[in-house]
Protein backbone atom coordinates (compact mmCIF):
# COMPACT_ATOMS: atom_id res chain seq x y z
CA UNK A 1 0.00 0.00 0.00
CA UNK A 2 1.42 3.58 -1.25
CA UNK A 3 1.31 6.49 1.14
CA UNK A 4 1.42 9.66 0.83
CA UNK A 5 4.42 11.20 3.07
CA UNK A 6 1.40 12.92 5.41
CA UNK A 7 0.17 9.40 5.88
CA UNK A 8 3.70 7.74 5.88
CA UNK A 9 4.71 10.75 9.09
CA UNK A 10 1.59 9.89 11.03
CA UNK A 11 2.14 6.08 10.73
CA UNK A 12 6.07 6.17 11.78
CA UNK A 13 6.88 9.05 13.57
CA UNK A 14 4.13 11.23 14.77
CA UNK A 15 3.88 9.85 18.20
CA UNK A 16 7.39 10.69 19.41
CA UNK A 17 6.39 14.35 18.65
CA UNK A 18 6.97 16.49 21.71
CA UNK A 19 3.53 17.36 21.89
CA UNK A 20 0.22 18.03 20.94
CA UNK A 21 1.32 21.70 19.39
CA UNK A 22 3.81 20.52 17.68
CA UNK A 23 2.14 17.45 16.04
CA UNK A 24 -0.59 20.41 14.44
CA UNK A 25 1.94 22.29 13.40
CA UNK A 26 3.88 19.11 11.48
CA UNK A 27 0.55 17.33 10.36
CA UNK A 28 -0.06 20.76 8.95
CA UNK A 29 3.31 21.15 7.03
CA UNK A 30 3.06 17.57 5.69
CA UNK A 31 -0.60 18.27 4.24
CA UNK A 32 1.01 21.39 2.95
CA UNK A 33 3.92 19.50 1.16
CA UNK A 34 1.07 17.38 0.04
CA UNK A 35 -0.55 19.92 -1.74
CA UNK A 36 -3.05 20.39 0.33
CA UNK A 37 -4.03 24.38 0.35
CA UNK A 38 -4.03 25.35 4.39
CA UNK A 39 -4.36 28.94 5.90
CA UNK A 40 -4.76 27.52 9.41
CA UNK A 41 -5.63 24.76 11.66
CA UNK A 42 -6.72 24.00 15.01
CA UNK A 43 -6.60 20.50 17.44
CA UNK A 44 -9.08 20.60 20.53
CA UNK A 45 -8.76 17.97 23.46
CA UNK A 46 -10.11 17.55 26.70
CA UNK A 47 -7.64 16.95 29.35
CA UNK A 48 -7.47 16.22 32.69
CA UNK A 49 -6.72 18.91 35.08
CA UNK A 50 -8.40 20.42 38.47
CA UNK A 51 -8.99 24.05 36.32
CA UNK A 52 -8.92 22.90 32.78
CA UNK A 53 -11.67 21.13 30.72
CA UNK A 54 -10.32 21.53 27.04
CA UNK A 55 -7.06 23.31 25.63
CA UNK A 56 -6.73 24.42 21.81
CA UNK A 57 -3.67 24.65 19.70
CA UNK A 58 -4.41 27.03 16.89
CA UNK A 59 -1.77 26.99 13.81
CA UNK A 60 -1.28 29.44 11.05
CA UNK A 61 0.10 28.23 7.77
CA UNK A 62 2.10 31.30 7.33
CA UNK A 63 4.56 31.54 9.96
CA UNK A 64 3.82 28.02 11.36
CA UNK A 65 3.31 29.69 14.50
CA UNK A 66 0.99 27.64 17.46
CA UNK A 67 -0.60 29.53 19.93
CA UNK A 68 -3.17 28.22 23.11
CA UNK A 69 -6.22 28.58 23.94
CA UNK A 70 -8.25 27.10 27.52
CA UNK A 71 -11.21 26.25 27.98
CA UNK A 72 -11.71 26.30 31.88
CA UNK A 73 -13.74 24.04 33.85
CA UNK A 74 -17.11 24.22 34.74
CA UNK A 75 -17.95 26.10 38.54
CA UNK A 76 -19.93 22.49 39.26
CA UNK A 77 -17.79 19.59 39.83
CA UNK A 78 -19.92 17.45 37.94
CA UNK A 79 -20.85 19.11 34.74
CA UNK A 80 -20.43 17.03 31.41
CA UNK A 81 -17.66 18.14 29.22
CA UNK A 82 -20.01 18.41 26.24
CA UNK A 83 -21.71 21.46 28.74
CA UNK A 84 -18.44 23.28 26.97
CA UNK A 85 -17.99 24.30 23.56
CA UNK A 86 -15.94 21.27 22.28
CA UNK A 87 -14.15 23.92 19.19
CA UNK A 88 -15.52 26.88 19.57
CA UNK A 89 -11.90 28.39 19.97
CA UNK A 90 -10.88 26.63 16.78
CA UNK A 91 -13.74 27.21 14.81
CA UNK A 92 -13.61 30.99 15.63
CA UNK A 93 -9.40 31.30 15.24
CA UNK A 94 -10.27 29.28 11.77
CA UNK A 95 -12.73 32.15 10.45
CA UNK A 96 -10.52 35.03 11.29
CA UNK A 97 -7.81 33.12 8.74
CA UNK A 98 -9.10 33.29 6.02
CA UNK A 99 -12.79 32.88 4.45
CA UNK A 100 -14.89 30.04 2.97
CA UNK A 101 -15.90 26.64 5.09
CA UNK A 102 -13.95 24.81 7.90
CA UNK A 103 -13.13 21.37 7.24
CA UNK A 104 -13.75 19.86 10.83
CA UNK A 105 -13.39 16.16 11.84
CA UNK A 106 -13.79 14.10 15.07
CA UNK A 107 -10.82 12.09 16.05
CA UNK A 108 -11.78 8.67 17.39
CA UNK A 109 -15.00 7.11 18.12
CA UNK A 110 -15.92 9.06 21.13
CA UNK A 111 -18.64 11.37 20.78
CA UNK A 112 -16.51 14.00 22.57
CA UNK A 113 -13.08 13.29 21.33
CA UNK A 114 -10.59 15.23 20.12
CA UNK A 115 -11.71 17.75 16.91
CA UNK A 116 -8.76 18.78 13.99
CA UNK A 117 -10.44 21.53 12.21
CA UNK A 118 -8.40 22.95 8.98
CA UNK A 119 -9.13 26.23 7.14
CA UNK A 120 -8.12 26.61 3.25
CA UNK A 121 -7.06 29.88 1.12
CA UNK A 122 -9.79 27.93 -0.88
CA UNK A 123 -12.49 25.71 -0.26
CA UNK A 124 -11.01 22.41 -0.28
CA UNK A 125 -12.42 20.03 -3.41
CA UNK A 126 -13.97 16.67 -1.87
CA UNK A 127 -11.18 14.83 -3.17
CA UNK A 128 -8.83 17.53 -0.63
CA UNK A 129 -11.94 17.11 1.78
CA UNK A 130 -11.49 13.15 1.70
CA UNK A 131 -7.51 13.48 1.86
CA UNK A 132 -8.64 15.62 5.65
CA UNK A 133 -10.63 12.73 6.43
CA UNK A 134 -8.11 10.49 6.02
CA UNK A 135 -5.36 12.12 7.62
CA UNK A 136 -7.80 12.51 11.02
CA UNK A 137 -7.92 8.71 10.97
CA UNK A 138 -4.24 8.02 10.61
CA UNK A 139 -3.78 11.06 13.53
CA UNK A 140 -5.94 8.34 15.77
CA UNK A 141 -3.30 5.87 17.50
CA UNK A 142 -0.19 9.15 17.37
CA UNK A 143 -2.48 11.58 19.26
CA UNK A 144 -3.85 8.76 21.86
CA UNK A 145 -0.17 7.73 22.49
CA UNK A 146 0.08 11.50 23.22
CA UNK A 147 -2.45 12.28 25.64
CA UNK A 148 -1.59 9.34 27.43
CA UNK A 149 1.58 10.66 28.40
CA UNK A 150 -0.21 14.60 28.75
CA UNK A 151 -2.61 12.90 30.83
CA UNK A 152 -0.15 11.13 33.21
CA UNK A 153 2.05 14.38 33.23
CA UNK A 154 -1.31 16.44 34.44
CA UNK A 155 -2.46 14.05 37.09
CA UNK A 156 1.44 13.86 38.31
CA UNK A 157 1.34 17.49 38.21
CA UNK A 158 -1.81 17.66 39.93
CA UNK A 159 -1.11 15.37 42.94
CA UNK A 160 3.01 15.91 43.22
CA UNK A 161 3.95 19.67 42.03
CA UNK A 162 5.16 20.18 38.78
CA UNK A 163 9.01 19.81 40.15
CA UNK A 164 8.23 16.44 41.76
CA UNK A 165 6.00 14.94 38.56
CA UNK A 166 9.27 16.05 36.76
CA UNK A 167 11.74 14.16 38.90
CA UNK A 168 9.33 11.00 39.25
CA UNK A 169 9.17 11.24 35.59
CA UNK A 170 12.59 10.58 34.49
CA UNK A 171 13.77 8.51 37.77
CA UNK A 172 13.10 5.19 37.96
CA UNK A 173 10.23 3.80 40.40
CA UNK A 174 12.77 2.66 43.47
CA UNK A 175 13.45 3.26 46.28
CA UNK A 176 16.16 5.25 47.39
CA UNK A 177 16.20 7.24 44.42
CA UNK A 178 16.26 11.19 45.06
CA UNK A 179 18.73 13.52 46.32
CA UNK A 180 20.14 16.40 48.79
CA UNK A 181 18.39 20.13 48.06
CA UNK A 182 19.09 22.74 49.94
CA UNK A 183 16.16 24.93 50.20
CA UNK A 184 13.49 27.30 52.37
CA UNK A 185 10.86 25.27 53.97
CA UNK A 186 7.62 26.35 54.49
CA UNK A 187 4.87 24.70 57.03
CA UNK A 188 1.88 25.57 58.03
CA UNK A 189 -1.74 24.52 59.18
CA UNK A 190 -5.22 25.70 60.82
CA UNK A 191 -6.03 26.09 64.71
CA UNK A 192 -8.49 24.68 66.17
CA UNK A 193 -9.66 22.43 63.12
CA UNK A 194 -10.47 20.07 65.33
CA UNK A 195 -12.93 22.20 66.84
CA UNK A 196 -13.83 23.64 63.30
CA UNK A 197 -14.37 19.99 62.16
CA UNK A 198 -16.92 18.74 64.84
CA UNK A 199 -18.89 21.88 65.01
CA UNK A 200 -19.46 22.03 61.31
CA UNK A 201 -21.44 19.48 58.53
CA UNK A 202 -18.83 18.28 56.47
CA UNK A 203 -19.69 20.33 53.35
CA UNK A 204 -18.76 23.30 54.99
CA UNK A 205 -15.29 21.81 56.45
CA UNK A 206 -14.01 20.51 52.81
CA UNK A 207 -15.40 24.54 52.10
CA UNK A 208 -13.21 25.89 54.66
CA UNK A 209 -9.91 23.53 53.58
CA UNK A 210 -10.58 24.78 49.96
CA UNK A 211 -11.16 28.24 50.30
CA UNK A 212 -7.65 28.04 53.20
CA UNK A 213 -5.64 25.92 50.36
CA UNK A 214 -6.56 28.09 47.58
CA UNK A 215 -4.92 31.07 49.47
CA UNK A 216 -1.79 29.56 50.73
CA UNK A 217 -0.80 27.21 48.41
CA UNK A 218 -1.88 29.95 45.72
CA UNK A 219 0.76 32.13 47.47
CA UNK A 220 3.23 29.38 47.32
CA UNK A 221 3.15 28.77 43.62
CA UNK A 222 2.90 32.19 42.66
CA UNK A 223 6.50 33.26 44.09
CA UNK A 224 7.93 29.96 43.16
CA UNK A 225 7.43 27.73 45.63
CA UNK A 226 5.75 24.11 45.43
CA UNK A 227 3.34 22.36 47.65
CA UNK A 228 4.77 18.83 48.91
CA UNK A 229 2.24 17.50 51.04
CA UNK A 230 -1.27 18.03 52.20
CA UNK A 231 -1.27 16.59 55.81
CA UNK A 232 -5.00 17.25 56.80
CA UNK A 233 -5.41 20.92 57.59
CA UNK A 234 -1.48 21.65 56.90
CA UNK A 235 0.67 21.48 54.30
CA UNK A 236 4.44 21.08 53.91
CA UNK A 237 6.16 23.27 50.90
CA UNK A 238 9.91 23.91 49.80
CA UNK A 239 11.74 26.82 48.03
CA UNK A 240 14.72 25.58 46.29
CA UNK A 241 17.79 27.11 46.35
CA UNK A 242 18.86 27.38 42.74
CA UNK A 243 20.31 30.66 42.37
CA UNK A 244 20.89 32.08 45.91
CA UNK A 245 19.69 31.16 49.41
CA UNK A 246 18.65 34.57 49.36
CA UNK A 247 16.26 34.69 46.89
CA UNK A 248 14.64 31.72 48.11
CA UNK A 249 14.17 32.69 51.80
CA UNK A 250 12.48 36.07 50.21
CA UNK A 251 10.46 34.50 48.24
CA UNK A 252 9.47 32.22 51.29
CA UNK A 253 8.94 35.37 52.88
CA UNK A 254 6.77 37.35 50.32
CA UNK A 255 4.61 34.11 49.43
CA UNK A 256 3.63 34.07 53.43
CA UNK A 257 3.23 37.81 53.35
CA UNK A 258 0.42 36.98 50.77
CA UNK A 259 -1.17 34.68 52.33
CA UNK A 260 -1.16 36.43 55.41
CA UNK A 261 -3.13 39.51 53.24
CA UNK A 262 -5.52 36.54 51.25
CA UNK A 263 -6.70 35.04 55.07
CA UNK A 264 -7.64 38.22 56.25
CA UNK A 265 -9.79 39.01 52.75
CA UNK A 266 -10.97 35.44 53.75
CA UNK A 267 -12.12 36.15 57.44
CA UNK A 268 -13.82 39.16 56.41
CA UNK A 269 -15.63 37.44 53.73
CA UNK A 270 -16.65 34.19 56.23
CA UNK A 271 -17.27 36.75 58.81
CA UNK A 272 -20.01 38.86 56.85
CA UNK A 273 -22.07 34.98 56.25
CA UNK A 274 -21.75 34.03 60.04
CA UNK A 275 -19.03 32.18 59.92
CA UNK A 276 -16.02 31.87 62.26
CA UNK A 277 -12.54 32.93 60.89
CA UNK A 278 -9.35 30.52 59.85
CA UNK A 279 -6.69 31.34 62.56
CA UNK A 280 -3.85 29.36 61.12
CA UNK A 281 0.75 29.38 61.97
CA UNK A 282 3.36 28.98 59.62
CA UNK A 283 6.95 28.20 59.91
CA UNK A 284 9.84 29.15 57.53
CA UNK A 285 13.17 27.69 57.83
CA UNK A 286 16.00 26.62 55.74
CA UNK A 287 18.25 23.21 55.13
CA UNK A 288 19.30 20.61 53.62
CA UNK A 289 16.16 18.22 52.73
CA UNK A 290 16.56 14.80 50.90
CA UNK A 291 13.86 15.21 48.05
CA UNK A 292 12.84 11.71 46.54
CA UNK A 293 11.21 8.47 47.29
CA UNK A 294 10.44 6.91 50.15
CA UNK A 295 7.87 4.21 50.94
CA UNK A 296 6.81 0.16 50.43
CA UNK A 297 8.55 -1.68 47.92
CA UNK A 298 5.37 -1.24 45.48
CA UNK A 299 3.79 1.78 47.58
CA UNK A 300 5.95 4.57 47.26
CA UNK A 301 5.73 8.46 48.34
CA UNK A 302 7.67 11.49 46.47
CA UNK A 303 8.50 14.01 49.54
CA UNK A 304 10.91 15.61 51.49
CA UNK A 305 13.02 14.51 54.74
CA UNK A 306 15.31 15.35 56.91
CA UNK A 307 16.37 17.46 60.27
CA UNK A 308 14.95 20.39 58.51
CA UNK A 309 11.41 18.87 57.76
CA UNK A 310 11.38 18.18 61.49
CA UNK A 311 12.88 21.34 62.63
CA UNK A 312 10.28 23.39 60.23
CA UNK A 313 6.89 21.58 61.56
CA UNK A 314 8.38 21.81 65.77
CA UNK A 315 9.00 25.63 65.33
CA UNK A 316 5.34 26.14 63.80
CA UNK A 317 3.96 23.85 66.93
CA UNK A 318 5.32 27.79 68.61
CA UNK A 319 3.15 29.80 66.72
CA UNK A 320 -0.17 29.59 69.21
CA UNK A 321 2.10 29.43 72.60
CA UNK A 322 3.79 32.40 71.02
CA UNK A 323 0.70 34.03 69.76
CA UNK A 324 2.13 34.71 66.45
CA UNK A 325 0.66 33.56 62.81
CA UNK A 326 4.66 33.34 61.24
CA UNK A 327 7.39 32.07 62.96
CA UNK A 328 11.22 32.43 61.21
CA UNK A 329 14.22 30.51 62.19
CA UNK A 330 17.64 31.92 62.61
CA UNK A 331 19.09 29.86 59.61
CA UNK A 332 16.51 31.70 57.27
CA UNK A 333 16.80 35.16 58.96
CA UNK A 334 20.61 35.51 58.33
CA UNK A 335 20.02 34.58 54.66
CA UNK A 336 17.11 37.63 54.17
CA UNK A 337 17.40 41.44 54.52
CA UNK A 338 14.08 42.16 55.20
CA UNK A 339 12.55 43.34 58.34
CA UNK A 340 12.04 40.65 61.21
CA UNK A 341 11.29 40.92 65.03
CA UNK A 342 13.29 38.92 66.87
CA UNK A 343 11.27 36.76 69.92
CA UNK A 344 14.53 35.14 71.61
CA UNK A 345 15.60 31.52 71.18
CA UNK A 346 13.88 28.51 71.75
CA UNK A 347 13.90 25.02 72.78
CA UNK A 348 12.25 22.77 69.63
CA UNK A 349 10.45 19.43 71.07
CA UNK A 350 13.06 16.78 69.65
CA UNK A 351 15.22 19.31 68.56
CA UNK A 352 19.10 18.97 70.17
CA UNK A 353 20.04 22.81 69.66
CA UNK A 354 17.48 25.93 70.87
CA UNK A 355 16.42 27.76 67.68
CA UNK A 356 16.46 31.41 67.07
CA UNK A 357 13.14 32.35 66.45
CA UNK A 358 12.04 35.76 64.14
CA UNK A 359 8.70 36.91 62.91
CA UNK A 360 7.61 39.31 60.14
CA UNK A 361 6.40 42.74 61.34
CA UNK A 362 2.49 43.27 61.82
CA UNK A 363 0.81 44.92 59.02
Amino acid sequence: MQLSSTLSWLVDAAAETAGANRLLADLGSHLITDGLPLAGGALTLEVPHPLIARRTWLWRAGNGEVIEALGFAPEQPFAMPAMIGSGDAGRRWLNSLAPGPIHEDTIGTRPNGPTLGWIGTRAFTPAEADQLREAARFTTAPLAALAARATLTAALEAYLGRRSAARVLASPLRRNTGETIRAALLFADLRGFTALSESHPPAEVIAALDAWFDRIAGAIHAFGGEVLKFIGDGLLAIFPVTTSARSACEAALRAVSAARVGMAHLDTERRKHSLPPLPFGVALHLGEVHWGNIGAADRLDFTAIGAAVNLVSRLEGLCKPLEQTVLVSGALAAETEMPLVALGTHELRGIAKPCAVFTLPEG
